[in-house]
């Protein structure tokens, strides 16, 4: 197996074609079904040729470079094939995900004011109920079923090929505009241009020697946009991959085992089903070497679960750090947490997430929520200093979609370049070693010092009754009152001892000794797509309106 020789930048639509070159009859995707058997498979020379077809009849139904247009397909084929005949045709993709909710779904489709939706029958019935919402969007594909639209995907996939001559496409044009999940704040579409993508794939080949020639399952689809790049067979599973807490390990197992699968990605929520499963029943996954794990916070027992399961010779599991603004950041392998971090993390000193990635670099600056227009009026701190983190690199996006508030306030300009504010405080130490230590919007401000949300739960998340905790913050910044809210493990609730045991973990240690109200809470309210995000604000907002006398002091 070897490399794909990408050279930096480019359309990512060129990449499909080069790589279809290099390896015409190497399988570029199979979608499975529940038990892992393949339903439907392509080649290299196949897809290239299906994404010249749709991106032909694109071009013939008006599409012209820059329109964007929402894609909301299915994972598998039709997902891979029309993301890269819109790259090919210089249209600006825009993906939401969709387990956000309708609601929020239909607001950053409002936002992105789309020129047509490629999706679904569902979907497009959805466009028409909210057609005065997208006036604009005239340009619609039905995907399967049928609904109002201008066309069929089959009617495309049908298009001739006589004098087709895709629009030249640069790197630095915009390619895709995602958007955030919204789970620690409003969802923002983030600007992506052609070579970000291109860059993202060439740091994660790099880092971690992906070979053409392997076979990756895409528990995030978007993933697979980058096995094209790399000449990398994507196994699609039959799951829905908005809901990874909910997923059935065996749709994931199966195809794991079935295709022979490498390498794959997925959320903590998805691993940590796939991880107990394999657990409970013996299972072990001989052909994978490396298991990536991101979007939320990956914890130890889903870390320590996916490694023994995973047999081959130097596999393990990677948890890389990043944003949809900035991916990747760092990365560190399971092997490494286990052995040398996690010891660490559980005695407050945050949660380690590993060296940086080539060609990105990392600052560390005092804490600041006003914007920051250059990169010289930020002050930045020395190292083992908890800060705010930013970040620049090739795969840092510049900016949101219509959002210019929000630009200004995440992005810093340092000549022709620019920082991204990641929004979470952390540290570097003297290893060069990225340590996260919680959002920024989470630390609390007291008259005695600034606590941070990860350092201090980790105190308390060592009481074996503790299932997870969560500092909040009773009143304003800078004269707040530091609480513990706490969610047992035990349904029925703490025991009459609980609330002074913590009291003593927390006076015993130089992070908490301030903390003293201690709060139950039946269920914490997080993120839907991940189980993990806790909804730290609105938490922040029961404590402060729970009477005296359910608020254990010390």
């Amino acid at each position: 197996m070897t490399s794909v020789p990408n050279p930096p930048g480019g359309n990512v639509a060129e990449r499909l074609s080069r790589t279809a070159g290099l390896f015409p009859d190497q399988l570029a995707l199979i979608v499975c079904d529940q038990h892992g058997h393949s339903t439907t498979q392509h080649t290299f020379r196949e897809l290239d040729e299906l994404v010249d077809r749709l991106a032909a009849g694109l071009i013939q139904q008006g599409v012209s470079p820059g329109d964007r247009l929402v894609l909301m397909v299915r994972p598998g084929t039709e997902f891979l094939a029309l993301t890269f005949a819109m790259f090919r045709a210089g249209a600006v993709v825009v993906l939401i995900d969709p387990g956000m909710g309708l609601r929020r779904v239909v607001t950053c489709l409002e936002q992105a004011r789309p020129d047509g939706f490629v999706a679904i029958s569902r979907v497009q019935w959805a466009r028409c109920l909210y057609r005065r919402r997208f006036p604009g969007a005239r340009l619609n594909v039905r995907v399967g079923g049928w609904a109002p639209a201008l066309c069929s995907y089959r009617q495309l996939a049908n298009t001739e090929l006589t004098g087709f001559q895709p629009p030249d496409i640069l790197s630095q044009d915009p390619a895709a505009i995602i958007f955030t999940s919204g789970s620690t704040g409003p969802a923002k579409g983030v600007e992506y241009e052609h070579g970000m993508f291109c860059a993202q794939a060439d740091l994660l080949q790099t880092q971690f020697g992906i070979a053409a020639g392997e076979r990756d399952l895409p528990g995030f689809p978007l993933f697979a946009l980058f096995n094209v790049v790399m000449g990398v067979t994507s196994v699609f599973p039959d799951i829905d991959p908005t809901r990874p807490a909910d997923v059935d390990p065996r749709h994931i197992v199966a195809p794991i085992m079935e295709q022979q699968v490498t390498q794959a990605f997925g959320s903590p929520a998805l691993w940590e089903r796939v991880g107990q499963h394999c657990r409970e029943h013996q299972l072990t996954l001989p052909s994978l070497s490396r298991v990536l794990s991101a979007g939320a916070p990956v914890p130890p027992h889903v870390v320590e679960s996916m490694r023994d399961a995973l047999t081959a010779s130097g596999a393990d599991i990677h948890t890389p750090y990043g944003a949809t603004e900035a991916l990747p950041v760092a990365v560190i392998s399971g092997r490494n947490i286990v052995s040398s971090t996690a010891s660490r993390s559980a005695t407050g000193a945050g949660t380690c997430v590993g060296a940086l990635f080539p060609e990105i670099e990392v600052r560390i600056a005092r804490i600041d929520d006003e914007p920051v227009k250059s990169f010289s009026d930020l002050q930045l701190l020395p190292l083992g200093d908890i800060g705010e983190i930013i970040v620049r690199g090739p795969s840092v996006t510049k900016r949101y979609f219509q959002r210019s508030q929000a630009t200004a306030l995440a992005k810093v300009t340092d000549g022709d370049t620019t920082w991204h504010r990641m929004g979470d405080v952390g540290y570097l130490d003297a290893e060069g070693r990225l340590w996260f230590c919680g959002r920024k919007a989470h630390r609390v401000e007291t008259d005695s010092g600034t606590l941070f949300s990860v350092p201090c739960e980790a105190i308390f998340n060592q009481h074996s009754a503790v299932r997870r905790s969560a500092l909040v913050g009773i009143g304003e910044r800078p004269h707040q009152r530091p609480a513990i809210v706490v969610e047992c493990h035990d349904p029925r609730g703490p025991s009459e001892s609980l609330a002074k045991e913590l009291h003593t973990l927390a006076a015993n240690h130089s992070l908490t000794e301030s903390i003293e109200s201690v709060l139950f809470h039946p269920s914490f309210p997080v993120d839907i797509r991940h189980n993990v995000k806790i909804n730290r604000e609105q938490l922040a907002t029961w404590a402060a309106s729970q009477p005296a006398s359910l608020q254990h002091h010390r």
